[in-house]
């Protein structure tokens, strides 16, 4: 899945894709992958596959790379 990364001024911040990746305990997380290849890593995705603490433990990581708040993530597939 596709992925940009913008501002609330709509500046492109970065492109990529989310993925799922186990981190060092294997446990699962959700994480952005830039195109200029960086990994922003969000936190844990639920036994029942609910993304709600990962995606805000994401977007917690976002406000520390970018400094900002009120960013928007767009995704989109290929049709």
């Amino acid at each position: 899945m596709r992925c940009t990364i913008s501002s609330r001024a709509g500046q492109v911040l970065a492109r990529g894709s989310l993925a799922i990746q186990k981190d060092e305990e294997g446990e699962l997380q959700l994480v952005f992958r830039t195109d200029a290849g960086n990994v922003i890593s969000g936190g844990p995705i639920a036994s029942d596959g609910d993304l709600t603490s990962g995606s805000e433990v994401l977007f917690r990581q976002f406000f520390e790379t970018w400094g900002m708040s009120d960013l928007t993530l767009t995704a989109k597939t290929k049709t």
